[in-house]
């Protein structure tokens, strides 16, 4: 327990220090920047209290989309690690050219995504469900193929079918690989759907709202819909850690 109490004590105390060192300018003289340029956390906290009703509005637009398409990339992405696992000689092509998507760069796609989508939550989506499917293609089919020694010749000696090895075998042990691509997609879900906005013809959410605030000078505000962002990764992020600790209590990495 005072193992645990110290990873967690360790980084907030290092956050604390580090916005006490924003709040009273000692990162601005070191990087020579002016109060404009980079707002303080009081005045951006006083700010977000101020517009928190539109900055509200415009995270939840935000984070409707970012969560379909992660659904849709998540689901996409494990049903071809299971082709790929189940129809190998065919199947790992699949993988290879989804995790060639992977390549693709996000500032790249959205406009191409813009263009097929009149909607812009169409186009949210299309970019967030691109940028989800690799990582979750290649960690589950990674833990459905890295099965412990002997376990898939011991349900063979016994005649298991196919089916039964899937179930019993490949999908308990691919449900580690599974919720850590879920962490890693989170984060890439929401920035991939703010930077979808940069391009979408909508005039809201978190990626319009820092644009159009930062385009103004109105940095604080700007810098409100950041904290907003933030705020939803990290919740989201401790999320899939809470799923993470109900569902795999016998794996090694929550002992």
């Amino acid at each position: 327990m005072n193992e645990k109490i110290k990873n967690v004590l360790w980084p907030v105390g290092f956050g604390i220090l580090v916005v006490i060192a924003w709040q009273v300018g000692i990162i601005h003289d070191a990087l020579g920047f002016k109060p404009f340029q980079l707002p303080v956390p009081s005045q951006i906290i006083k700010t977000l209290s101020d517009n928190f009703s539109k900055a509200l509005t415009d995270t939840m637009i935000t984070v409707s989309g970012a969560l379909v398409g992660l659904a849709l990339g998540c689901i996409i992405g494990f049903i071809v690690a299971v082709i790929a696992t189940q129809f190998p000689k065919w199947g790992y092509t699949g993988l290879s050219v989804i995790a060639a998507f992977n390549a693709i760069p996000i500032v790249a796609l959205s406009p191409i995504m813009n263009r097929w989508f009149t909607s812009g939550f169409a186009q949210k989506v299309g970019v967030v469900t691109v940028v989800c499917m690799a990582a979750m293609a290649i960690n589950s089919y990674r833990g459905l193929n890295d099965l412990k020694p002997f376990a898939k010749d011991l349900l063979e000696s016994y005649a298991a079918p196919e089916k039964v090895i899937f179930f019993k075998l490949r999908l308990p042990n691919c449900l580690p690989s599974v919720l850590t691509a879920l962490k890693i997609n989170v984060a890439a879900a929401i920035m991939a759907a703010m930077i979808s906005e940069y391009f979408a013809a909508s005039t809201s959410g978190i990626g319009f709202g820092i644009k159009d605030n930062l385009r103004k000078g109105m940095m604080a505000m700007g810098w409100s819909y950041i904290v907003m962002a933030a705020l939803v990764g990290i919740i989201l992020y401790l999320i899939i850690l809470l799923i993470e600790r109900r569902t795999i209590k016998w794996h090694a990495s929550q002992r």
